[in-house]
């Protein structure tokens, strides 16, 4: 283990040199990926820091005790041994999860989009749950939420809304979201009391820097429209919402949540860049997938992921096979334990691939 820290330890003086380059700091785009690998080697090194003392401690806990001749300190240093060996155990397990290879979107933040699936107003008041619990469970990590654009049910909730999350890691943890989403419960319109069932489904964009992805301006439509509200209601009477086309894919972006039109732009843009980078990154995570035999982050949009079951109060991921009756908590936010589990399951994958790594 010490060997390959000290590869990490090598390659972590080169970071911390390389970011301080003037060549290295005018070029944005390797400037912000060198300053996210050094954070992850520095996490590394603090490990490397603890694995260094445990091992030193251990050392010295072997002398005392094979040289036996105070009976006070051999007891010391006996349990010295044992916590040094508990210590080592439990940080060469952590430090194997860290040498994983992380995929570089992971620290990106994200573009979410719920869309209203099968069920009628039914699956419209599903995504606006969606959106509920996503919000909350993103104030509860400390994580901005903004919304860019929407489209109301008729009976509440969303036929589509898309918001922008930022804070740290944020891809890395909400992609584990994306799929279809499946709820059974009675519906409030329904009269007789049976139980249905809806889907709305889930995509997660990494959010690309302007690096990122080069959009030329001559293949994008700009059109200006009123900023709608429920109903249909025109909230203002000025033409700030703006919706962009990419002429060549056919994508569309459009923002409305902004009051100024220069905002709203920006935002469109932000979004539109977003969506092409998921292009590429989506046949990435399929040849990825095949490769593993993954289904845990495949990319797959068709796949249901979940079913949240309201009668018998079940929430199950039909990807790892995990069930937890837990239905009220996780609806209000709480979905961490989901997606630790999920993460856990995706970091023994990485383990099989890379046992040449670790």
């Amino acid at each position: 283990m010490l060997e390959k820290l000290q590869i990490v330890k090598q390659r972590f003086d080169e970071v911390s040199d390389l970011i301080i380059q003037p060549d290295i700091i005018t070029d944005q785009k390797r400037y912000v990926a060198l300053n996210r690998e050094y954070k992850d080697l520095r996490i590394l090194m603090d490990k490397r820091e603890q694995y260094l003392e445990f091992t030193n401690n251990l050392t010295e806990a072997e002398e005392i005790i094979s040289d036996g001749s105070d009976a006070e300190m051999v007891d010391m240093a006996k349990m010295q041994y044992d916590e040094a060996k508990a210590g080592i155990s439990l940080l060469e397990e952590e430090i194997k999860v860290l040498l994983i290879p992380k995929d570089p979107e992971d620290s990106k933040n994200a573009v979410v989009e719920l869309r209203a699936g099968t069920g009628g107003d039914e699956a419209s008041i599903f995504a606006g749950d969606l959106f509920r619990m996503y919000t909350k469970y993103c104030e509860g990590r400390g994580w901005k939420v903004d919304t860019v654009d929407f489209s109301e049910g008729t009976n509440g909730g969303f036929k589509e809304i898309q918001f922008e999350v930022s804070g740290e890691d944020v891809y890395g943890t909400l992609k584990f979201e994306a799929g279809v989403h499946r709820v059974q419960r009675v519906p409030q319109t329904e009269t007789q009391g049976r139980v249905h069932t809806s889907a709305a489904t889930v995509m997660v964009f990494p959010e690309a820097e302007e690096f990122d992805v080069e959009i030329n301006p001559k293949d994008v439509r700009i059109d200006f429209f009123c900023s709608s509200g429920p109903g249909g209601q025109s909230v203002n009477t000025t033409y700030s919402a703006v919706r962009l086309t990419h002429i060549p894919t056919g994508l569309v972006a459009q923002c409305q949540d902004q009051k100024s039109q220069h905002k709203n732009k920006e935002k469109a843009f932000k979004v539109l860049r977003s969506r092409l980078y998921d292009l590429e990154l989506a046949k990435k995570m399929e040849e990825d997938a095949a490769l593993r035999g993954t289904m845990v982050t495949s990319g797959d949009r068709s796949a249901k992921i979940r079913t949240y079951n309201y009668p018998q109060g079940r929430v199950t991921d039909h990807r790892i096979g995990l069930t937890l009756y837990d239905l009220s908590n996780i609806v209000n936010g709480d979905i961490q334990k989901i997606i630790d589990e999920l993460q856990l399951a995706e970091n023994t994958e990485k383990l099989k691939a890379n046992n040449d790594v670790i």
